[in-house]
């Protein structure tokens, strides 16, 4: 069962999109470091789909992307999360996933999502916006996910 701590409506998580960050508890990842170590307790609420319906109401009107940030301890409860947004959304509200994983799990169905960042924090790496990292943040299109880590790094 997936659970979120909170949430906050970001600009920078998910380049050109205003998202709602969703950050989901009981991670299993520990990596050294984490910019968030609460998330590692099994905390917060439960997000199902009426969490969502009830989150979408309130900030539906001012986001473009709902991002999950978390939830490797239930992949497929994400991605479950993921097809009921886009099977609900007249709008049409982009859906993404932060994964503290190096890869994604064997038959993950990326249809639902449109950006999937994955890759462990690994502080000597730095996050996303150096370029050095080892984490990638993808753009999902036709099934095929397209490296758009470049797109944090100050040009």
């Amino acid at each position: 069962m997936l659970k979120y701590a909170d949430y906050d409506i970001v600009f920078q998580e998910i380049p050109d999109e205003v998202t709602l960050a969703i950050n989901i508890s009981n991670c299993p990842n520990h990596c050294v470091g984490c910019h968030s170590p609460y998330l590692m307790q099994d905390v917060g609420e439960v997000l199902d789909e009426a969490a969502m319906d009830s989150l979408l109401e309130k900030y539906g009107r001012s986001i473009t992307c709902v991002c999950f940030m978390g939830g490797d301890a239930d992949p497929f409860g994400v991605a479950a999360l993921a097809k009921y947004l886009k099977n609900r959304n007249s709008r049409k509200i982009k859906v993404g996933w932060y994964s503290g994983k190096n890869q994604l799990p064997e038959s993950f169905p990326l249809v639902d999502f449109d950006y999937v960042k994955i890759g462990r924090y690994m502080a000597e790496f730095g996050p996303l916006k150096s370029t050095t990292t080892n984490q990638r943040l993808y753009r999902v299109e036709g099934g095929e996910m397209v490296d758009i880590t470049d797109r944090f790094w100050k040009k």
